[in-house]
């Protein structure tokens, strides 16, 4: 009996199908973004990276949270921007007013305790800056060794 390859999923329904379920993060903001706000018990965790693509957070927070960080957004949270590919709120830290912008892509679990309802994903491919190469050590060659300098001149008789 002759093996088959298994076939190749074109069409990405594990990619469409994270799509869809960020859809639903977005449409609770929208319901939290309401003059209402978030309605009955609900609040959310939101649990995200923090150097994924797109994310932007002050430099602070960043070097507080290097790789990920959650935020509550239950009573104290203001000006929640739900757009269709991203979040932005200001939160308090150390009481402190800071603000975020958060890409559906960078979160890895979005969590309702009021009604246990939880969705998680695969974190995203951080966006830091590659590092830097190596640095070479110079070897003196000829007048790039070091020099000596005499200090007589500059000092007061």
């Amino acid at each position: 009996m002759a093996e088959q390859t298994p076939p190749v999923d074109e069409m990405n329904y594990e990619g469409l199908t994270h799509d869809a379920l960020r859809g639903v993060i977005r449409g609770a903001l929208l319901r939290a973004a309401e003059p209402e706000g978030i309605p009955g018990a609900h609040h959310f965790y939101i649990t995200f990276a923090t150097r994924a693509p797109g994310v932007v957070l002050p430099p602070d927070i960043i070097a507080k949270y290097p790789e990920e960080m959650t935020v509550v957004l239950q009573h104290q949270f203001w000006g929640l921007a739900v757009e269709p590919d991203q979040f932005s709120v200001m939160l308090k830290f150390g009481g402190l007013p800071k603000v975020m912008t958060v890409p559906y892509a960078a979160v890895t679990r979005f969590y309702d305790p009021a009604v246990q309802f939880i969705l998680q994903f695969e974190a995203p491919v951080a966006a830091t800056p590659p590092p830097p190469p190596p640095v070479e050590p110079r070897t003196p060659s000829g007048d790039d060794g070091p020099k000596v300098v005499s200090l007589d001149q500059f000092r007061k008789k």
